[in-house]
């Protein structure tokens, strides 16, 4: 059985440094909040296409971060619930949705006390980029999303590789170096990130974050142990950020390598709650 207690130090030293990233991330042109006010959906084209039409249906977000994603999703006619475990990341969500006048429900809770949190089941559980790594445990992860899933509901992910975060991130590295491991050393790993991705500028405080490491395997069997079945798994030579110096931006919204290096990036899954 999967305790909290256990992993409290952790989760409390990234909550510190969320809380504070949120302002500078709502202000920053990454997430170009005034962009979404004005009409724009926060989503890229591809969880849209593999996930498919929402019009009408109940989505669950997870790890929503501020909500743009969730509100993007209302947006296109979802009736949304957003979770987080950072206050100050539900209270800007909560507060944007009054602005823009999208109807949606936002809930603080640490992702494993959510079944405690929240009633009721979706036919939608969605989360993207950059969640996985703040999680200690895959499994209870897992069955988080498919005790929120109706029968025959659907769980949509679209997160970074877990092959291509082995490399050296480090500015001053200028080939891909092996940095970290792929498969997980039993603890989180604690890492010092002096700034944030939308704005390397801008100085943090809390300047600790602590990261768990998966395989994809680890990813699709949680999946599988919870009861779901895998429709796809999906992976793709870039991502929605510069994980590393040499990527460029590509005209389409993606970051590459610009000599088309083959290394997967990202991966997305679609899975389904048997009815």
């Amino acid at each position: 059985m999967f305790k909290s207690e256990t992993y409290r130090h952790f989760f409390q030293t990234n909550l510190d440094r969320w809380n504070e990233l949120v302002a500078i991330h709502a202000a920053s042109r990454f997430y170009d909040v005034d962009g979404f006010r004005s009409g724009n959906l926060a989503l890229m084209p591809l969880e849209r296409e593999e996930l498919g039409p929402v019009q009408g249906k109940s989505l669950l977000h997870l790890q929503c971060h501020f909500g743009l994603d969730t509100l993007s999703w209302a947006r296109l006619g979802a009736q949304v619930t957003g979770a987080d475990f950072s206050d100050q990341a539900i209270e800007t969500a909560t507060q944007l949705s009054r602005e823009c006048d999208i109807p949606a429900r936002f809930v603080c809770s640490n992702l494993y006390e959510l079944p405690q949190n929240l009633s009721g089941q979706f036919d939608i559980v969605f989360t993207s980029y950059g969640v996985l790594c703040w999680l200690p445990d895959l499994k209870e992860w897992a069955r988080v999303i498919a005790h929120f899933l109706k029968p025959g509901g659907i769980f949509y992910i679209a997160d970074s590789h877990p092959f291509g975060l082995v490399f050296d991130d480090s500015k001053t590295v200028t080939g891909l170096q092996v940095g970290y491991p792929y498969f997980s050393p039993g603890k989180p790993l604690e890492l010092i990130q002096e700034a944030t991705y939308t704005d390397a500028s801008v100085p943090i405080r809390n300047t600790t974050e602590c990261i768990w490491v998966y395989t994809i395997g680890d990813v699709i069997n949680a999946l599988l142990e919870a009861g779901l079945h895998i429709e796809f798994l999906h992976e793709f030579p870039f991502y929605v950020c510069q994980l590393f110096p040499a990527m460029q931006k590509s005209a389409d919204g993606w970051w590459r390598f610009p000599d088309e290096t083959s290394l997967p990036l990202l991966f997305s899954i679609k899975a389904r709650q048997p009815d």
